[in-house]
């Protein structure tokens, strides 16, 4: 295992394979929320098309 590497503001470095973990985890929370929102939005709209169907006839 490699010694993590502390620079002079007391931040530690993080190795490639760490900024590629990041990053993975960041494009699954965006995927989970751009699913979420496309899904929402279809449902609104399936629900203002069936409002104004019935409130038509």
């Amino acid at each position: 295992m490699e010694k993590e590497q502390v620079t002079a503001a007391g931040s530690k470095k993080l190795t490639d394979e760490e900024k590629a973990l990041k990053r993975k985890k960041w494009l699954k929370r965006a995927g989970a929320a751009g699913f979420l929102f496309f899904l929402i939005k279809g449902l609104v709209w399936i629900a203002i098309a069936l409002f104004a169907w019935k409130g038509c006839s």
